[in-house]
């Protein structure tokens, strides 16, 4: 077997720590370990404040440790200095264990002690050598003693997963373990170093199935753990009750009907001793924990809490209700759909593709799950890997399930396992061309989901989300649109407790560059996914396989395929990262009438006829059944009335361009439908209707939960308009008689509620917030309504936070300075713009670089806002003429700098300090002579309008020395 097959295999389990109080915990020796395979390959890194937990020849890294706090905002722009970046600390000397190599710091003799082998320093050193860049100590002293030790018995894979959680939350928690599975060893060296941990672990931790109590070392287990009155049961997949010895003795209950019997005979045992065994899990009462399928989480996170009182870690049980609490409050962005309706298949088809099973409810839900048959003896063309799997087949490959086998390149890992190849057979000669090959890999880890807007995605993964979390430490939700999903992902660091921020120094000897921090800000979170801890990390509505900043593969920021954290993707694209994704498709006629009807009582035939005409013409979508169904709950109107308004209800002219409008442009009756929620928020609230501005101005604002308060405060300054006949007044008058009185002069609250009463938009599990689809958001852009773009940028200028809503201060941004080869929407007075620049971009610049280490993007819009001010400046010196002068003859042309000098002077010092922060930033990435470029501008405006004595003068100049020495030294450097 390959190595790293073998790695990928065998990682769940290794001996590696993460010790944040004490020294790391280890296992004795790879050999000794039931968890490594002969040829695998672990490193195990202790520090002095937070130490890794997984070290492997998958993705073999020796980032620095990150500090869980984050770097505070900068208040002033004199923060952004030379000096006012967080640095990270060097880490500390490590100690590697590695698993399967009979190194000279880690080998047992026959005699029981260290044999130092001197030839094996040089294969350990080069096999180290692509990941430790830092100083690297070497013990040879042997833990003597451990906190707990964890007794298990079996492969199953579930089984392992638990295990594996279990051990790396409790080294997290500085709590050191010794995980042995004593039954896969024959060595009785080996099982005396095992006995001997046992003998000097405060705790035993013995993990309990259906086949332990066959297992005479889980026997032994029990009995010593039992009278030294240590024990911590913990029952997988069983309870408590299940353990009685009549019971299983003679056989009685679906359980022991098969397991049960004289188990002590399998094994050669004593009788007495196996029932003194098991009676003395009667006799453990306060320690009894229980992991079904359903509870993981909160199994795991009691047996910590247990053990870390047991052992006197009071910080730690202040550490886990600190986290709790962000978890109940930050975990899920939606709260969970409690009339969720089908989606039965496709849920355990995710199971499945995920995990590699199906367990528990979703067994008996899943009805089909088509195999993906591949076609034999077909070459579409010839590669390495066709090469292989040709050798393969003739060697003659066993039946079953296929092996997974991966391929690794710079670009992308592929992955094969129920291949299937899309042949098209050639109809031109040498222009054809054939189909990409798509791949489905089950319990691998990774899941995509495609289908158009408004046809379930996002509530299939929530679903999902909810339904599993309990297999999961965290479920971290990201929206995946193209211009903000790098931000989203570095904004975990929250939640794994990592810093990415900016760890430069200039006086180092070298600098990275922009680039290679943040890659390593993105490895950071990167490195936290590929531990042993699961989480769930489910990417919404990705948008394009490349980041939109810079093109990269947004494959590059996601943990490797197979490890314990598991990917979730829903995209519109048909395709992703070459995987063949789940297609979503509309929900059955039974389920869709379902959901219109909602808990209304049996409409006539007549009128079941209208709501099949209404799903069919809404294209069947989820979205517009849904808010069809609030309609008809809401309002005191029937299927066929309904049907007849949204068909006699005018469309508007709209100028449709772009691909995300083609699902609009097509379905006129869904833009109708639409129009009238419009209109009856229109009548309800008088023709300045709160609730329709909300939604109008809504599409401007970044694809995030947003703010009640914020939206409210756009939708009030966009210009009320009247719109609408006498006729339809009337009309809906007629259609919403008695739902005005209930409903007049809303407040933001009541809009708000009102909004989503209707579907149109979502609440969000953020108390005040909410949150709009996109197929709504882009038919309210589309519409066109003056002003709400400006409207949504003056609200986010006054009352905007970064540390709250940064996602719409960014879409402020896009909108105002357009970026790349996308146009600007929103033209500001000059006024209005020095405001923003002080109050929003200038700080949102400075955070994103140092809190994020996203210098790209920061660098990016200061140079655009440097863009706007030059703009803005040119515009001040050009000459203008007023009516007024043009009477009066000899008086001379002035310009807008003359007219409003002080305003002009603002100007022109802000510039200056747009400029100044550029400079300071670009030393960070050792672009000093850009930096020097970039300073003397600064100087130039400062000396013109404020004179060289300034305070800000000089301290320009001083910057300017220092990037001159800067520069110098580089030279010298470069020149020797």
């Amino acid at each position: 077997m390959d190595l790293r097959e073998d790695s990928i295999r065998l990682e769940s389990l290794q001996a590696t720590s993460r010790n944040m109080s004490s020294s790391s915990s280890a296992f004795f020796s790879a050999n000794q370990s039931p968890f490594f395979s002969p040829r695998s390959s672990t490193c195990q890194l202790s520090e002095s404040t937070r130490s890794d937990a997984q070290c492997n020849s998958i993705n073999l890294s020796a980032d620095p440790p990150s500090s869980s706090s984050g770097i505070q905002v900068p208040e002033c722009l004199a923060e952004v200095g030379f000096s006012g970046f967080e640095k990270f600390d060097h880490m500390p000397s490590t100690t590697l264990v590695a698993s399967g190599i009979r190194s000279s710091y880690d080998h047992m003799g026959d005699n029981g002690y260290n044999v130092p082998i001197a030839k094996h320093r040089k294969h350990m050193r080069n096999h180290y050598m692509s990941f430790s860049p830092v100083p690297i100590s070497l013990s040879s002293n042997r833990r003597r003693s451990y906190d707990v030790y964890i007794g298990l018995h079996g492969r199953k894979p579930s089984l392992m997963r638990f295990t594996n959680w279990l051990r790396a939350e409790l080294e997290v928690q500085g709590v050191t373990c010794f995980v042995s599975d004593r039954a896969r060893f024959r060595n009785s060296r080996k099982h005396e170093l095992m006995e001997r941990a046992m003998d000097v672990s405060s705790f035993g931790v013995v993990i309990l199935t259906r086949k332990s109590l066959r297992n005479p070392y889980t026997i032994e287990e029990l009995r010593f753990f039992s009278s030294k009155k240590n024990l911590v049961p913990i029952y997988f997949d069983l309870r408590p009750g299940d353990f009685l010895v009549r019971d299983i003795v003679e056989k009685r209950g679906e359980l022991w009907e098969k397991h049960g019997g004289d188990l002590w005979v399998l094994y050669g045992g004593l009788e007495k001793e196996w029932k003194e065994a098991v009676n003395g899990l009667v006799r453990v009462d306060e320690w009894k924990l229980e992991a079904q399928d359903g509870n993981w989480r909160d199994c795991i996170l009691q047996a910590v809490t247990v053990l870390a009182m047991k052992l006197g870690r009071r910080s730690v049980l202040e550490q886990l209700t600190k986290w709790r609490d962000m978890v109940d409050k930050e975990e899920f962005p939606f709260p969970r759909n409690e009339n969720f309706i089908g989606r039965k298949k496709e849920l355990s088809e995710l199971e499945f593709i995920l995990f590699g099973d199906i367990t528990g409810e979703s067994e008996r839900d899943y009805f089909e799950l088509k195999a993906r048959s591949k076609r034999k003896n077909l070459t579409v063309g010839w590669s390495k890997s066709s090469l292989a799997e040709e050798r393969h087949r003739a060697s003659g490959s066993r039946k079953g399930k296929e092996p997974v086998i991966w391929k690794e390149s710079e670009k992308e890992i592929e992955m094969q396992s129920f291949e299937r190849q899309h042949y098209q057979r050639p109809k031109g000669g040498q222009n054809s061309r054939r189909k990409r090959s798509k791949k489905t890999v089950y319990g691998k880890g990774v899941a995509c989901v495609t289908g158009d807007s408004g046809i379930g995605k996002t509530e299939l993964l929530l679903e999902f989300a909810y339904r599993f979390h309990q297999r999961y430490k965290m479920v971290l939700w990201i929206g995946g649109e193209s211009q903000y999903i790098r931000q989203n992902y570095l904004n975990l660091r929250s939640f794994l407790e990592v810093d990415v921020g900016v760890g430069n120094s200039i006086d180092k000897s070298g600098i990275d560059s922009f680039e290679e921090q943040e890659e390593a800000a993105i490895s950071r979170v990167r490195k936290e996914l590929m531990r042993n801890i699961p989480f769930l990390v489910v990417i919404d509505n990705l948008e394009s396989e490349k980041d939109w900043w810079d093109q990269k593969l947004v494959m590059d920021l996601l943990p490797r395929f197979g490890g314990e954290t598991h990917i979730l993707i829903s995209t519109r694209l048909p395709c992703v990262m070459n995987l063949e994704p789940l297609k979503l498709s509309y929900l059955s006629g039974v389920e869709a009438m379902s959901l219109m009807q909602g808990s209304m009582k049996d409409y006539p035939s007549a009128d079941i006829d209208a709501l099949r005409i209404i799903e069919e013409k809404v294209g069947r979508l989820t979205l517009a059944l849904a808010i069809v169904g609030s309609m008809l709950s809401e309002l005191p109107i029937n299927p066929s009335r309904l049907l007849d308004t949204i068909n006699r209800m005018p469309s508007r002219d709209i100028l449709w361009s772009g691909r995300e409008v083609h699902l609009l442009r097509k379905n006129t009756f869904l833009l109708q439908l639409f129009e009238v929620c419009f209109s009856i928020f229109v009548h309800a609230d008088g023709p300045g209707s709160l609730a329709t501005r909300m939604v109008l101005v809504s599409g401007w604002f970044a694809p995030a939960a947003i703010p009640i308060s914020l939206l409210s405060l756009a939708a009030h300054k966009v210009p009320k308009k009247h719109n609408g006949t006498q006729f339809w007044r009337k009309l809906l008058h007629s259609l919403t008689c008695g739902f005005s009185s209930s409903y007049s002069k809303r407040s933001e609250v009541e809009a708000s509620s009102m909004l989503l009463r209707f579907n149109l938009a979502r609440s969000s599990t953020k108390e005040g917030y909410i949150h709009f689809n996109e197929l709504i958001k882009v038919y309210a852009r589309k519409r066109g309504v003056t002003g709400a773009a400006n409207a949504m940028v003056q609200a986010v200028a006054s009352r905007g936070s970064l540390s709250l809503h940064s996602e719409h201060v960014w879409a402020a941004c896009f909108l105002l300075f357009g970026f790349g080869n996308n146009p600007k929407v929103v033209e500001l007075r000059v006024s209005e713009l020095l405001c923003l620049v002080k109050q929003v971009i200038l700080p949102l610049a400075i955070w994103t670089f140092v809190t994020f280490s996203r210098c790209g993007a920061a660098l990016e819009l200061l140079r655009v806002c440097t863009d706007a001010l030059e703009a803005a400046d040119e515009a001040f010196l050009t000459p203008v003429e007023k009516w007024l002068d043009k009477s009066l003859c000899w008086k001379p042309i002035q310009t807008n700098a003359q007219l409003n000098p002080y305003l002009w002077e603002e100007l022109a010092l802000l510039r200056a300090t747009v400029l100044e922060t550029r400079a300071k930033l670009m030393v960070r990435g050792g672009q000093f002579d850009i930096g020097d470029d970039l300073i003397r501008k600064a100087i130039f405006i400062r000396t013109s309008i404020c004179g060289e004595n300034h305070p800000d003068t000089i301290a320009a100049r001083e910057t300017l020395s220092k990037l001159t020495r800067l520069l110098a030294n580089v030279e010298t450097h470069t020149s020797s």
